[in-house]
């Protein structure tokens, strides 16, 4: 059984992949402080398309999300920006849920699983 791991760091890789499956950490906003939620979303989106492509797949291939919200008032504006990103026919089943996110600057992040 092989077990692919890249961007590893003593806490977490930031790409797993087992056999066909791709398994990306939480993603946040490189830059989150003063960014809308929109632009933080649309960061960590950017994020998630290049982690996709170095495992060798892309959003077409999304098999599940979770999306983790500091505040569900946040909802419509990550949708706005999620639903224009999704490979259309192609949506991934998915999960969003409000948390207390790991810094205070964060209002979103996102972990994907995909096939390759």
């Amino acid at each position: 059984m092989t077990i692919a791991r890249y961007h590893t760091r003593p806490r977490m890789s930031q790409i797993v992949i087992h056999r066909d499956t791709v398994y990306t950490a939480g993603q946040v906003a490189d830059t989150a402080t003063g960014a809308t939620v929109t632009e933080q979303t649309q960061n960590i989106l950017r994020r998630i398309d290049s982690l996709l492509g170095e495992a060798g797949t892309d959003k077409s291939k999304l098999l599940s999300a979770t999306i983790w919200l500091s505040d569900m008032r946040y909802y419509d504006e990550v949708n706005a920006v999620w639903d224009a990103w999704t490979d259309p026919g192609n949506a991934p089943a998915r999960a969003c849920v409000e948390a207390r996110l790991a810094f205070p600057q964060f209002n979103v992040e996102i972990a994907v699983i995909a096939a390759k």
